[in-house]
């Protein structure tokens, strides 16, 4: 059921969006994606998963990002809700850069753990259409502290991103 959750969440997102999509006016992107994790833990997990993101465009550069992401690796897995600011430059292929904070939770044989969490990382987004950019790549260094311990996290992202 956890893997099929951020479909739904696409879903219920997306179909939302689209009967706002003429009043938004390029206010709102979506974006869902690839992520590869390096979790820090001993010895360091290889992680594959998703990423799911909305960001609100108060502006042509600033803009408020909710992201939702999960990682599976070797029986264990790792979910992260961050939320916060991030700037960009608009263009035809426009770098940005976040600073994210929020949640993250880490399970692994029957047990799991909950701790604070950040995003801080930076990207680059192609435009292919009016509508649509490729996020060629998103990386983030992602620290959390589960079981007492601190892990420095690296994930790397790409997706496909829809400006309503």
């Amino acid at each position: 059921m956890l893997r099929r959750l951020p479909i739904l969440l696409g879903l219920i997102l997306l179909g939302a969006l689209s009967s706002q999509a003429q009043s938004l006016g390029d206010k709102v992107e979506v974006s869902g994606g690839y992520t590869f994790m390096s979790f820090d833990s001993s010895p360091t997990t290889h992680m594959n998963g998703w990423d799911i993101s909305g960001q609100y465009k108060f502006n042509d550069w600033l803009g408020g990002v909710a992201d939702l992401a999960g990682d599976y690796g070797s029986g264990a897995s790792v979910h992260t809700f961050l939320f916060g600011p991030q700037v960009s430059w608009p263009a035809r292929v426009s770098p940005f850069a976040h600073v994210l904070i929020g949640g993250a939770h880490f399970s692994a044989s029957g047990t799991g753990d909950s701790s604070f969490s950040a995003a801080i990382g930076a990207g680059i987004d192609s435009r292919l259409t009016d509508r649509v950019s490729w996020r060629i790549i998103e990386g983030d260094y992602i620290p959390t502290r589960f079981y007492g311990g601190t892990q420095n996290n690296i994930r790397v992202t790409t997706a496909l991103v829809v400006r309503f």
